[in-house]
This record gives structure tokens, sequence and C-alpha cells, in this order.
């Protein structure tokens, strides 16, 4: 039973089944937040609740008619704002007939006043925590939903937030080990400052649940369960690299809000938009979403024609995509799995055509920087002559240019400050956008190299080598190495020491208390595995770092062992959200520009480009075009273009002995994903991955979009 499966059976059993137990009334209304909402959509089927009595589901955010002849089920977290709306419901009239709350986990003492000191408490029938405050995003992924933690953790100006932040924090991810019944020995990065104040805290959770139920952890198999805790300075490498991944390039490339891929019918003009929900119902979505875009497309044929043969449709290997298309047209039944296929191929070409538009010429640098070598293996004796002509590229965008220079900064493990003037001049960053370079530093990551550490002291990680089947996706997480070197139990101690008190096999008992009730239930649904290995990443975790926990786990698998591995975070990261909000870490005036284009816009800048003056036009995304001639980078003459390298180049290295201070003016031009330049476009390239030509695909097939009955789309 996966994660998410077990999630959706806690909340069906123990809210919407067990409701039933407690109340005489056959039909009620289910009110929800903006955190269970999430969980709900993700783990439950509307059909499924409505057939346990729920005839209609709410936001708890919005305006509601009152229904005094119906009894209400509040699933909600335990925060100010979810309660003050609880609360507001009863202030006037009687909204609902008769109450029955329940928390995602535990209420402080506060709101519990709060509640009793009001007119609803006389309606209340029902007053529980369940015990479920994170989302389940994959059956291997949970996400605590916080994105807004991360300025708390780490601006300089909210030191004073963070620990209640962590404390926050520290509760939701006690509810994961809950959940499942583990105990787990706690590991936390030993450099990592708020990875230890996080140990210390969830430990104090966990004890508290253990009291609760002595047998949470029991077991030969749950007694070897491992949580380790890091942060996301851990690996800032993984954040900034473009993944050639299909789940990673979505999300990367694409305009996707909330999991949701829209997209035109190209072939039929004047239909709604399609709006797609990218989860684990859809099979063909799960067994792609790991794959490497090289073959993402030729897959998605292979499947349509197997299904075309598997319903006697006809056709050969010599189909086309128009023959499939005409012959599921004449069999409605089969217009979901039509457009299922349809939407998979038009996402795939969607991320083609960005890989060609702009990617392609920023993953060898990017992969040679991540390394340290090339791919022959051979160190990378002078990286600046990588970085150098993405850089002076006026087409390269901002945000692409700024993850490259952080790249190259972390693999010299900080350079001078007179070096990063340099950088950021000849880059044309904006001194808005410097902010998302310089801030890194407030990660761990060291920035600007300091005589007094240029060399940092403490143990480091030794990479395990792995064989890479695509010369532009060499990377592998530092996280899966982590999560190797633990269950083969060659994690080192020095650098990921246990929790004082707690071993790899540790188990403690408690006092007990009848508070939790729920994890008295046993029964043929108890959910029963080998050891677990719990990863979480404070700060956020990225696409790469979730197909590690899969790859893992089916490596162990593969040699017979249970292990299990869960990876959760805070929330996860979109790398240009993650460079904005580095950004807004200290740049609070910052103006981030959306990627809203004006035609007849332009970007002016002075001679000595001390004043950057920002338009709709130039800002959209960081597109760099400031009035500077072309022809210095886009000339037929081969001379003007290698000298113009070579000044930049000869400057960048006399950089590193003397600085040149600049005026810096807070503008931004980090806004939305960047949209493709050429979008009414038809002419198709073919791609170069590692000398292997994947021509894009061309669907013929008729789009209907795939209908989502999650509960996110049944509240708007």
């Amino acid at each position: 039973m996966t994660l998410k499966a077990r999630i959706g059976e806690r909340i069906m059993e123990d809210i919407i089944q067990q409701n039933k137990l407690v109340s005489n009334s056959k039909w009620k209304i289910l009110v929800l937040d903006k955190l269970s909402v999430r969980i709900m959509s993700a783990c439950c089927k509307m059909k499924d609740v409505i057939d346990e009595g729920i005839t209609l589901v709410e936001d708890l955010s919005k305006s509601r008619q009152p229904m005094p002849t119906f009894e209400v089920i509040y699933f909600i977290t335990p925060t100010k704002d979810s309660v003050e709306s609880v609360i507001a419901d009863f202030v006037v009239d009687r909204k609902y007939k008769y109450v029955h709350i329940y928390f995602t986990d535990s209420c402080p003492e506060s709101l519990f006043k709060s509640i009793g000191q009001n007119k609803v408490t006389k309606y209340i029938k029902t007053l529980k925590e369940v015990n479920i405050a994170f989302l389940p995003y994959e059956s291997q992924v949970f996400s605590l939903d916080c994105q807004e933690s991360f300025e708390a953790i780490y601006s300089p100006s909210h030191l004073t937030k963070r620990e209640k932040v962590l404390e926050r924090i520290a509760e939701q991810l006690s509810t994961v080990c809950a959940t499942l019944g583990e105990y787990p020995s706690i590991r936390y990065r030993h450099e990592g400052e708020n990875s230890m104040i996080l140990a210390q805290i969830l430990q104090n959770k966990l004890n508290a649940f253990k009291a609760d139920n002595p047998t949470m952890g029991e077991g030969p198999d749950k007694a070897r369960s491992q949580l380790i805790i890091v942060d996301r300075g851990f690996d800032p490498v993984s954040v900034l690299l473009h993944e050639l991944t299909y789940q990673a390039m979505v999300q990367d490339l694409l305009p996707i809000e909330n999991d949701v891929y829209k997209y035109e019918n190209q072939q039929q003009q004047g239909l709604p938009v399609k709006q797609v929900l990218l989860d684990e119902d859809d099979d063909l979505w799960v067994s792609l979403r790991h794959e490497h875009i090289a073959v993402v497309s030729q897959k998605v044929t292979t499947h349509l024609k197997n299904f075309a043969r598997e319903k006697r449709m006809g056709g050969s290997e010599k189909t086309t995509m128009r023959d499939l298309s005409n012959m599921l047209k004449k069999m409605p039944q089969y217009q979901k799995e039509l457009s299922k296929y349809s939407t998979h191929l038009h996402m795939a070409e969607d991320c083609m055509k960005h890989y060609s538009e702009r990617v392609d010429k920023l993953c060898k640098v990017e992969q040679d920087l991540a390394m340290g070598n090339d791919t022959m293996g051979n160190p990378i004796k002078d990286p600046m002559k990588n970085v150098v002509h993405i850089l002076l590229d006026s087409d390269i965008f901002a945000s692409d240019k700024i993850r490259i220079i952080l790249l190259y900064i972390v693999l010299r493990g900080g350079i001078q400050e007179s070096a990063l003037d340099k950088l950021i001049q000849h880059a044309r960053i904006s001194p808005g956008d410097e902010a998302s370079i310089r801030n890194l530093n407030l990660l761990g990551v060291n920035i600007v190299q300091k005589d007094s550490n240029k060399k940092s002291g403490g143990p480091k990680l030794n990479r395990l080598e792995y064989e890479a089947t695509y010369q532009l996706s060499r990377w592998t997480p530092l996280l899966k190495d982590v999560m190797l070197m633990t269950i083969e139990d060659k994690l080192d101690p020095k650098i990921f020491p246990f929790l004082s008190g707690r071993g790899a096999a540790s188990s403690k008992t408690g006092a007990r208390s009848a508070r939790y009730q729920w994890h008295e239930k046993k029964g043929p649904s108890e959910y029963k595995s080998g050891p677990r290995l719990f990863v979480f990443v404070i700060g956020g975790m990225t696409c790469s770092e979730m197909r590690a926990a899969y790859e893992v786990t089916n490596q162990m698998r593969a040699k017979n062992q249970k292990w299990e591995v869960l990876l959760g975070s805070t929330h996860m990261w979109h790398p240009n959200d993650f460079l904005i909000d580095l950004m807004n870490l200290t740049q609070k005036s910052a103006v981030v520009t959306s990627s809203t284009e004006t035609k007849g816009g332009n970007n002016k800048s002075n001679n000595n480009h001390n004043t950057i003056t920002t338009t709709n036009e130039s800002a959209k995304y960081g597109t760099m075009k400031i009035a500077e001639k072309k022809s210095t980078l886009k000339t037929g003459d081969g001379e003007v273009e290698n000298s113009t390298f070579k000044r930049a180049y000869s400057s960048l290295r006399r950089s590193f002995k003397r600085g040149k201070q600049r005026p810096r003016i807070i503008t931004s031009q980090l806004g939305q994903r960047p949209t493709l330049r050429n979008q009414s476009s038809t002419t198709q390239h073919n791609v170069n991955f590692d000398d292997v030509i994947i021509p894009p695909p061309k669907s013929d097939v008729t789009e209907r979009g795939v209908t989502n009955e999650g509960f996110q789309h049944q509240l708007d």
C-alpha cells in the first residue's frame, strides 16, 4: 500500500465513515481549507466521498450559503485563520445544524479556548485530531505545502520567526511518522544548524506519540527505520541544473500551475483550453515521468500502437499517427485513452521545443560545471572559458545566466568579490536579480571567497560513481548517495550524526496516553512493510531528488531487500521560483516583472552600463535585450566575435586580482517561466542528445483533454 493509498484510507475511515457512526444524519456537508483540500484531492475520489453521504464539498475561505438543516464536517488545519472562519459561521446565524471538527494535527491550547468561548461550542458533536498534516504528493513523496517557510527560515530579517516555523514543520513531519507507525532514528547534517534544531524538536514530538502508543515503531524491520534531515544548502546544484527527464522538464519549462497542464488544440481552433491534472491516476504519466526526454515521445507512440493492437483496431508497424487517430475517432468509447496519449505527445513536443529553443546550449556547460569534468572524464582546468560565451549571449535569459554563474561559484567553492562583480557585469544581470546570486550564501553556500574561509573544515561526503546513459545528464543528486549509503550502513556518522541517545536500531517505550485513539485500530488493512528511510529537505526538493527515491527503492527491491525510501520537504521547487525566493530573502523592494510582452517595448542602457531602464518587453523573464549592438555576437565576422570573447575572458581573469565597484539599482528581470520566442512557428528541428537524433513528435490525434475529478476543480 502506497503512502497516498494509506492516507486516503485513513481519511475515509477516521473522518467520513466514523462520522456516520456518531451522527444519524444521512447527508452532510464537508468544508475544507487550503491544506486539507489538497490532501483530499490527492488521496480521495469525489465519487467515494459522495457515496459515504457527503452531499456538498465547500471551501472554508469562500462565502457559503447557510444550510441550517444539514450537519457539517470541518476538516481543517489548526491555525488561527481556519478556526476563526469556523467560529464566524455561528456568530450571527446558525449556518449548520451540528458541527464535526477534525483537525489535521494537534490544536494549540489557545485555539481550543477560543472555540470554547464562542457560540459554535453549543453545536459541536465531534472534535478530534486526526494527525494528517502533510500532502502525500506521490506514492513515495510528501510535502508540507509551506513554501513561505523558506523566507522565514533563511531571511536575516526573520530570525525571530525561525524557531517557531521549525516547530510547525516538526509538528507536521511527526504526523508522517505517526501515520505510518514509525519511530525512526533521527540523523541530521552536521554542518546544518537548521537541521540540528529541527531534529531535536522532531524527536520531542515523536516521543509524545510514542508515549501515546508504545507499539509505534516496534518490530525488527521498523526498528531499522531512519529519518535524515538535510537543508537545501547541502546540494544547491540539483535545483540549478536543467534536468532532461520528463517530469523535471515539464515542471521547469512549461507553465504548470498546481500540477495542471493547459494547452490549446492546434488542429481544431475555437475549442476551449484543455486542462490536464498530472498525477498518479494517469498510469502513462507514472511510467514516463522519470524517463529521459529523448525516449518519451517514442514510448508514448509505442503505447498508443500497442493499445490500438489490443483493441483490434488494425494497423501495422508502419501505421501513422493519423491512421491511428482516424481509427480511434470511430470508437468513441476510447476517447479517454485517446485524450491521454494526445496530451503526453503534446506535452513532450512542448518540452522539445523549449529544449531546442534555449536549453540545449546550456546543458553541456551546466553538466561540466556540476561534475567538475567533461564528458571524457577530464577535469575542467579553466571553467571560465565554458562560462563566458553563455554570459555574453544576449539571447539567453537572465535566469539561465544566473544559474550558470551559481554553478560556476559552487564549483570554485566561492570566488573573489571582484570576480563576482565582473561576472554580473558581463552577464548584464540587473542589481535586483543580483541578490539571487549573493543570497545563496544565506543557505550556507560559500559565494564570496575570503582568505579566512578558503577551505572549510569538516569531513566531506565521498561521491558514489554512476554510469551515465546520456552525456547531458551525468549529474546525480547528492541525496541519492545519502540514501544508498544509509541503507548499506556506510553513511559517515561524522557528516550525518545520530541524534543524541538514538541509534540505528534504537527502540524506546514510554508512558501511555489516550489522546490519539486512532493508533489502537488494527485489522486486515494495517500498514505493513519493511524498514523505511525518510529523507526530509528543509527549503524545498527537486524533481531529480524525487526520482532518486524511486530509483533507490527499486534498486533495493531488485536485491530482494524491503527498504522503502520516502522523500519529503517543505515544498517542491521550480528552479525559477527558487531564484525569485532567493532574491526576496533580502530585496523586498525588487520589482519582479511578469512575462507579459508589450509590442514595441525596448530596453535602454547608457554606455557605461551603470543605469538600467526596464520596460515590460525587456523585463519578461530576463530577455536581457539591453541596447547593445548585436554585431558583437550575431555577426558574420568571426574575428569580431572572437575578439569580444577574448576581451571579456581577459577582463574576468584580471578581476580575480582587482575589483571594480559600480552603482546598484534595485530592478528585477526575473518573472514567470519564459515563453517560446516563436510560438507560432511550425518548423521542427531535430535535437541531438549525445549524437542520437530524436525527431520531435507530431500528432494528428484529436485532443479532448483528461477529465479531472479532483476536489480542487470541484471547489473552483
